[in-house]
């Protein structure tokens, strides 16, 4: 059953998966294409939410969370609709910066 219909990144993903022994080559899976933690994915996330930024929504900070740009270039293509300016960039690539 769906309790909450919200964006997640692939390593907070494994939170909901990870019990289940019929799972384990999912979340081996999973873990080969991530860079952080879930704990880490979850204070960047946390991180990022308290930023407070208008253009920030949730399905762009999972995308944030899973490629970890590390430069304004790369920050942007994650948007499509919207672009970033330098300081809201700059927002957000310091809190990156924290957990890599």
């Amino acid at each position: 059953m769906i309790s909450k219909n919200e964006p997640l990144s692939m390593q907070e993903t494994l939170e909901y998966i990870k019990d289940s022994d019929d799972r384990k080559d999912l979340v081996k899976f999973i873990k080969s294409f991530t860079k952080l933690s879930e704990k880490d994915a979850r204070s960047l996330r946390k991180k990022l939410e308290e930023l407070n930024l208008m253009k920030l929504k949730n399905h762009d900070i999972a995308k944030v969370i899973e490629i970890l740009p590390l430069d304004e270039d790369d920050l942007n293509k994650i948007f499509t609709e919207i672009r970033l300016d330098e300081d809201e960039s700059k927002k957000v690539l310091d809190a990156i910066k924290e957990f890599i």
